[in-house]
């Protein structure tokens, strides 16, 4: 088995980092760079994945924050639509009370 460092698909960049030409539907040299390839995806998958984890823990403080503050515009919106309910609220009262005058009316005191 051939060392990735030793194969011609692979590159060393400016920075020390090496650089994969190995593609494993066209060129793969070995069965063992499969697994190699494989090791390299599974790790750049990792890498997005804790990127994208610590782009969420930045965003958690500022996503409490605009919860809270939708919630007190909502309660301020029911709060202030409150009179409204107790308005109707009142109304249905003195109906059913009224309705229940005029039945006793018909029949006579109870």
């Amino acid at each position: 088995m051939i060392q990735c460092k030793d194969c011609e698909l692979c590159e060393a960049g400016p920075d020390g980092k090496r650089i994969f030409r190995c593609d494993p539907f066209s060129n793969i040299k070995e069965p063992e760079c499969i697994a190699k390839w494989q090791l390299i995806r599974l790790d750049m998958l990792l890498a997005t994945y804790q990127g994208m984890v610590k782009w969420y823990g930045k965003l958690a403080p500022l996503q409490d924050k605009i919860f809270k503050y939708m919630q007190r515009e909502i309660n301020e919106l029911e709060e202030s639509d409150r009179w409204k309910i107790e308005s109707e609220e009142e109304k249905e009262t003195k109906e059913k009370e009224g309705e229940e005058e005029e039945e006793e009316d018909e029949f006579g005191p109870a």
